[in-house]
């Protein structure tokens, strides 16, 4: 499943880029470029950023 459309990036794809060390949107979108065009897919990556990583990334 797509979770960004802009850049084409699946949500295997966006797991993968998380576990190899990606922490934040902005390393994520360096990584993969998802979240980078119309940014309707941050909280998608947020949401897989804390599941990943079993961290909240709102309590920053």
């Amino acid at each position: 499943m797509y979770v960004c459309i802009c850049a084409r990036v699946r949500e295997c794809e966006l797991r993968a880029v998380i576990r190899c060390g990606a922490r934040d949107e902005e390393e994520v979108g360096d990584a993969c470029g998802a979240g980078t065009g119309c940014g309707s897919c941050l909280d998608r990556i947020d949401d897989l950023i804390a599941e990943e990583t079993g961290t909240d990334t709102l309590a920053a």
